[in-house]
C-alpha cells in the first residue's frame, strides 16, 4: 500500500528555537525588548514597533477557542476525519491556529484548551486539547 503522511513543517532560522521548544514541551512566544509585544515566530521585526531586539518566553500553553471548523475532507489520507481547526487565543493575548483534539461535537466558543504536542517525523507540532 502507498504510505502516506502528514505535513510536516520545514524547520529554517526563523523557526527553529521555536521547534526546539515544541520538542521539549514548551510553546515559545517572541517577545520584543523595547515594547514588550508578544507575538509568533513568523517575524523578524515586532510588528507593532519594528524593534529587532527580540527574545523567547514560554507561553503557559492555555487559551481558549476563538474560532473553529471541523473539516470532514481532508487534505490528503493520512488525516483521520472529522478535525477540528481552530483559531487559539493563549492566555497571553496572542492568536495562533492549531488543531483541537477531542470530538468534534465537544467544540465551542470560549472551550478552554491546554497545548499538547504531536510528533510529526523530527517535529513536535502544538496541539490543543479541552482543559
Amino acid at each position: 500500500g502507498s504510505m502516506t503522511h502528514k505535513p510536516v513543517p520545514r524547520v529554517n532560522e526563523m523557526n527553529q528555537l521555536y521547534f526546539q521548544g515544541c520538542a521539549l514541551g514548551e510553546l515559545r512566544l517572541r517577545r520584543c525588548g523595547k515594547c514588550q509585544a508578544l507575538f509568533r515566530f513568523a517575524h523578524a521585526w515586532c510588528p507593532k514597533c519594528w524593534a529587532l531586539e527580540l527574545d523567547w518566553i514560554k507561553a503557559s500553553g492555555l487559551g481558549k477557542v476563538s474560532h473553529f471548523s471541523v473539516v470532514y475532507q481532508a487534505p490528503s489520507p493520512a488525516f483521520e476525519t472529522p478535525y477540528v481547526l481552530a483559531l487559539i487565543d493563549l492566555d497571553e493575548g496572542v492568536r495562533m491556529m492549531s488543531n483541537v483534539k477531542c470530538d468534534p461535537v465537544a467544540v465551542r466558543i470560549g472551550l478552554p484548551v491546554k497545548v499538547t504536542f504531536e510528533r510529526r517525523g523530527d517535529v513536535f507540532l502544538p496541539m490543543f486539547e479541552p482543559r
